[in-house]
């Protein structure tokens, strides 16, 4: 049946099987365990970067959102009188160009 040669063969074989994992196999395990790690750390780290960004937005919205809804109607009020003395200073501006142009 089993030849008495493959029994050493085998046994052999079992030893340096054993001694390949322990050599090649466990480190190449913990080298991708730490890696995980790693990765995982770099993970959160960006995460909380982009918790606090997301913060940051949240806040400028709230104050964008205050402004236009506490100074909605004054805050269009002031636009359209600025609107309304654009076109006279541009008036003016351009009249006392031609005055000057006419007068040189």
């Amino acid at each position: 049946m089993i030849s008495p040669i493959l029994i050493p063969i085998l046994g052999i074989s079992c030893g340096l099987l054993a001694i390949f994992g322990g050599v090649v196999v466990r480190p190449w395990f913990a080298y991708k365990n730490r890696r995980m790690e790693l990765d995982a750390q770099m993970i959160a780290e960006k995460s909380a970067q982009y918790a606090a960004h997301t913060d940051r937005l949240e806040q400028r919205m709230r104050v964008l959102e205050r402004i236009v809804t506490d100074r909605g109607i004054d805050l269009a009020d002031e636009i359209e009188m600025l609107r309304d003395e654009r076109p006279l200073n541009a008036t003016s501006l351009h009249g006392a160009k031609t005055s000057q142009e006419t007068g040189s």
